[in-house]
C-alpha cells in the first residue's frame, strides 16, 4: 500500500494530483478535531441521562409532555437525506463532474438542513409554550443545551455550504476547494452520527 492510500476513504485520488495528498492529512487532521467535539456531546449525553429521572425533571413536563415523535421523525429524514446528498458532492468532485453539479448537490444539503432547523425550531417554540423552558428543570436545561447544541453546528454546516458555493462561483473547483469540500462532508457526516445518538437515546428512549 503506497502512503497516498494511508487513510482510505479520506483521499480524492491519484488523479487529483496535490489535492489528493493534501486531503490525506489536512482531512484525517479535522477529523480528528471534530472527534474531540464528540467529547462535548458525550458530557451533554451523560448529563441528560443522568437528570432523565422525577427528581431531574422537578414536576416540569416531561419527555411524554413536550416530545413530537412525528415532528422528530421528519428532522430525522431531513438530516439523513441530507447526509446522503453529500455522497453526491463528494462523487462530483473526486470524478470531476461539472461545477454545476457539485453546487447542485451543495444546495440540496443545504435545503435540506434548513428544513431540518424549521421543524426543529418549531419544536423548541412550542413547548417553551407549554412550559418547557430550560430553567424548569435540570432535565430540561440538559435537553435544550444537547439539542440546542447539534442545531448550532447544523446552522454552522448551512453557513458553510453556502460560502463554498460562494468559492466554487468565485474561483472553481481547485485543489484548495477539493479539501475544504472533503472536510465538510467529514463534519456533515458526524452531525448525522449525533443525531442518530439523539434521536434514539434523547427521543425514543423515553418515549419507550
Amino acid at each position: 500500500m503506497s502512503d497516498n492510500t494511508l487513510y482510505p476513504g479520506l483521499n480524492l485520488g491519484d488523479s487529483h494530483g496535490e489535492a489528493h495528498v493534501g486531503a490525506e492529512t489536512t482531512v484525517f487532521g479535522f477529523w480528528v478535531f471534530v472527534m474531540s467535539d464528540l467529547i462535548i456531546f458525550g458530557i451533554l449525553f451523560a448529563a441528560y441521562a443522568s437528570y432523565l429521572d422525577p427528581l431531574g425533571l422537578a414536576g416540569a413536563p416531561g419527555p411524554k409532555d413536550l416530545f413530537d415523535i412525528r415532528s422528530v421523525a421528519i428532522q430525522t429524514g431531513l438530516l439523513l437525506l441530507g447526509g446522503t446528498a453529500y455522497g453526491g458532492v463528494s462523487l462530483s468532485v473526486k470524478y470531476n463532474c461539472s461545477r454545476a453539479r457539485v453546487l447542485g448537490w451543495l444546495a440540496v444539503c443545504a435545503a435540506l438542513g434548513a428544513g431540518f432547523l424549521f421543524f426543529e425550531i418549531k419544536d423548541f417554540v412550542s413547548q417553551a409554550g407549554e412550559g418547557g423552558v430550560p430553567q424548569a428543570s435540570g432535565w430540561l436545561s440538559s435537553y435544550w443545551a444537547l439539542v440546542g447544541l447539534h442545531g448550532v453546528h447544523v446552522s454552522s454546516g448551512i453557513v458553510w455550504i453556502i460560502a463554498m458555493m460562494g468559492q466554487i462561483v468565485w474561483r472553481g473547483i481547485d485543489d484548495a476547494v477539493k479539501i475544504r469540500l472533503s472536510m465538510l462532508g467529514v463534519f456533515w457526516h458526524f452531525l448525522d452520527l449525533v443525531w442518530i445518538g439523539i434521536f434514539s437515546f434523547v427521543f425514543l428512549v423515553p418515549l419507550a
